[in-house]
């Protein structure tokens, strides 16, 4: 565990708006039949489909699928094709490309959706909580589903209007909404099959009081696991289990990320809280247990009224899957001052370390540390190492620049890992933010929030004449070492996606998409789409056993791409990496 700095005083945390997927799993065919509109939330077919149209039936005979958030229960995000190597990725070009925006005008700017493709069915969610099915090889719209106005009209309540994805399973489409809602949708027909609202467990779980949903669910084993992956003061992060058949409770309690109102560290405050799970989990299916990392504690920036190492914060915490019983805990930061959640999804490895082969999990948090535990045990494998410039220098009420900024180090961005090489690749932001020390105790305690007038506002910025880039670090899983780092012109807000040739697709900012050459680090593929920014990573899967990528992009033109060898190489004018159109997020 890394010890946080006792830095009093309050933060300018960085301000750039974010835009902010097993192999083959027990998923229901995703050919699609039309869907009528229904009473909350309307589904409906293809624009060129009638509404009395028989199941289409989905180009292709054979599908290896990219069936959940990370492709495989254990978030490797590592597919063993073959197709696209070094050589030939030169070769690769759009196959389609949808609008969605065009498709239905009510969806809104960026997406951070993470696609789940099963069975030749390409499944995308957008910022707003509407769902598309596309055939994955055509690229037409098999349906299309959206929730009431009434109800995505307060979606804006929210801190953050995002959306990363969907889960498949039991024949359904799972989604969580912006107002705290889990929705199921007919796989083969979107239409609404059953929706909850947590509050009707969890009578604290509602917008008015601080949460939000942006994350994707997880479906394993006739079980759906979310998180709570919106809203830092005042609410109680968690991570939740229901059952994928009637859409209730499949655990006893939660599993509470923090205490209870009024109890240990967490007094009777409406500032006082945190420990949001901001993505999906990893869950080991040999053992049962589940892996899920912990966002920061509140106040972010101002600890004076939550003392102690507030625990589960900034943590990896494994529970048994089937009952979320506790297994063990660990803690990246102790008494977090600067936002430094673990926020991006564990990743579970079968790899060598220290010259012996070993079931460890490993997680890159926004402090630009990147962890590794024994996976049945907890005990630290490597502890705390760096991939991002890391300078914490005292305070002044002038400010001085700390480094990770509020956005990482990792921010949400999804690792990858090769067990060809061994190496772990790790997105990250360079993006310092500017920190003040507040001059007494009526500055740094206001009544809108602890800490407050001591930056300005709830985010703060940094400096424009501050450098901001990104990484992608290479981590040897087997000596802890940094194998090399590449430096990109925007910071890494998407993740990566590797293959068995030795390959990681990823996105950036400005709307490029690219191939790394694992071993070497060096750049093989560059294409410039439309210009969009690109802020979550690309899902690969086959169809009749040709392999395809996808990935979404967001600004004010939200769009879903496809790619394969031999499609259209005609590239697109090149993005600006503004993110000013999309909405404000810190994570």
């Amino acid at each position: 565990m890394r010890k946080s700095y006792a830095v009093i005083g309050a933060v300018l945390a960085a301000s750039l708006a974010l835009t902010a997927c097993s192999g083959n799993n027990n998923n229901d065919s995703g050919s699609s039949a039309s869907a009528s509109p229904s009473a909350s939330g309307s589904a409906s077919p293809s624009a060129s489909a009638s509404a009395s149209a028989s199941p289409a039936a989905v180009t292709g005979t054979s599908f290896e699928n990219w069936g959940t958030y990370g492709f495989d229960l254990n978030n490797t995000r590592h597919v063993p094709y073959k197709e696209i190597t070094a050589d030939n990725a030169n070769e690769l070009g759009v196959v389609w490309s949808a609008d969605l925006k065009t498709l239905d005008k009510d969806v809104k700017n960026g997406n951070q959706a993470y696609p789940v493709v099963v069975d030749g069915v390409i499944y995308i969610s957008t910022s707003g909580n509407q769902v598309f099915a596309f055939d994955a090889v055509t690229g037409n719209q098999i349906w299309h589903w959206k929730p009431p106005a009434e109800e995505a009209a307060n979606y804006s309540k929210a801190g953050i209007i995002a959306n990363r994805g969907v889960a498949v399973g039991d024949g359904k489409v799972f989604m969580l909404t912006i107002d705290c809602q889990l929705v199921a949708l007919d796989q083969k027909t979107g239409e609404l099959v059953k929706k909850v609202k947590l509050s009707d467990y969890y009578p604290d779980v509602t917008l008015e009081n601080g949460y939000y949903e942006t994350t994707a669910p997880l479906f394993y084993n006739g079980i759906v696991y979310i998180g709570s992956s919106g809203g830092d003061n005042g609410v109680r992060g968690f991570e939740a289990a229901f059952k994928a058949s009637d859409l209730t409770p499949a655990w006893d309690s939660p599993f509470w990320t923090v205490p209870p109102k009024g109890q240990d560290w967490l007094a009777n405050s409406k500032f006082q809280g945190g420990g949001a799970v901001w993505n999906p989990p990893a869950i080991d299916a040999e053992t049962g247990i589940m892996y899920f990392a912990v966002g920061n504690p509140a106040p972010d920036f101002y600890g004076a009224d939550r003392p102690g190492a507030n625990p589960y914060t900034d943590s990896v915490v494994a529970v048994e899957a089937a009952t979320g019983k506790l297994v063990w805990a660990k803690q990246e930061i102790s008494h977090d001052l600067w936002d430094y959640d673990a926020a991006a999804s564990p990743m579970i490895l079968n790899a060598t370390v220290k010259g012996k082969k070993q079931k460890i999990v490993v997680e890159g948090g926004k402090s630009g540390q990147w962890f590794a535990w024994d996976a049945a045990t907890g005990d630290v494998v490597w502890d705390g190492i760096p991939f991002a410039k890391i300078d914490h220098p005292e305070p002044t009420p002038e400010g001085v620049l700390v480094s990770p900024g509020a956005l990482g180090g990792e921010n949400y961005a999804p690792e990858t890992y090769d067990p060809a090489t061994n190496y772990v690749l790790i997105p990250g932001v360079e993006q310092p933010m500017l920190i003040k020390s507040a001059k007494n105790q009526d500055e740094a305690a206001t009544p809108d929030m602890p800490g407050a007038k001591a930056f300005g506002t709830s985010m703060g910025e940094t400096p424009a004449d501050v450098k901001t880039y990104g990484t992608i670090t290479a981590i040897d899983v087997n000596t802890g070492k940094q194998a090399y780092q590449v430096e990109t012109k925007d910071p890494q807000r998407g993740g990566l996606t590797s293959t068995d040739t030795g390959l990681a697709f990823f996105g950036e900012l400005d709307g490029k998409i690219n191939a790394l050459d694992i071993k070497t680090g060096k750049i093989v593929w560059t294409f410039q789409t439309s210009g969009d920014n690109i802020q979550a990573a690309p899902a690969i899967f086959t169809v009749d056993g040709k392999e395809y990528i996808t990935f979404t992009s967001g600004g004010t033109k939200p769009k879903v791409h496809v790619f394969a060898l031999g499609g259209d190489k005609t590239q697109g004018a090149k993005g600006t990496a503004d993110t000013s159109d999309a909405h404000d997020a810190k994570k």
